[in-house]
């Protein structure tokens, strides 16, 4: 089933094949397709599930004329960042430990926040910042 949403976050990044695999070994994403480019190196399109709820992405075009498709870079990250609501406290820290492992960068450990939360955030190796976040009184 293809999950529906009113916002659907779309990630840019430079190496479409690598980030897939990243995002389905750190974050369990199950991959529902994928457009090649017409260069057949780079990734016009694809649909993920991450959490439950659905993730786009494409390879960087930079060569766009007018409007350049530029992917963030670990040292030159997004400003935005996508947050997953789990379900349990504990799993904050599972899917913490998973995507550092699979290559993700810590940007906060995971701990016990004033609003009620578990929380942690992560970098990727694509210069996405992923926000972990579960209530405590679930």
């Amino acid at each position: 089933m293809v999950p529906t949403s009113t916002v659907i976050p779309y990630l840019t990044v430079k190496g479409g094949d690598q980030a897939i695999a990243f995002y389905k070994t750190a974050f369990g994403a199950e991959e529902l397709s994928r457009t090649p480019a017409e260069d057949g190196k780079r990734l016009l399109n694809a649909q993920l599930v991450i959490n439950g709820g659905m993730v786009m992405l494409s390879d960087e075009f930079a060569e766009m004329e007018g409007c350049p498709v530029l992917a963030p870079t670990p040292d030159r990250p997004s400003p935005v960042a996508i947050s997953l609501s789990l379900k349990a406290p504990a799993e904050v820290d599972e899917l913490f430990k998973r995507a550092v492992a699979a290559g993700a960068v810590s940007v906060m450990q995971p701990a016990d926040m004033f609003w009620g939360a578990r929380f942690a955030m992560l970098g990727d190796p694509f210069g996405h910042r992923w926000m972990l976040n579960a209530q405590k009184n679930n």
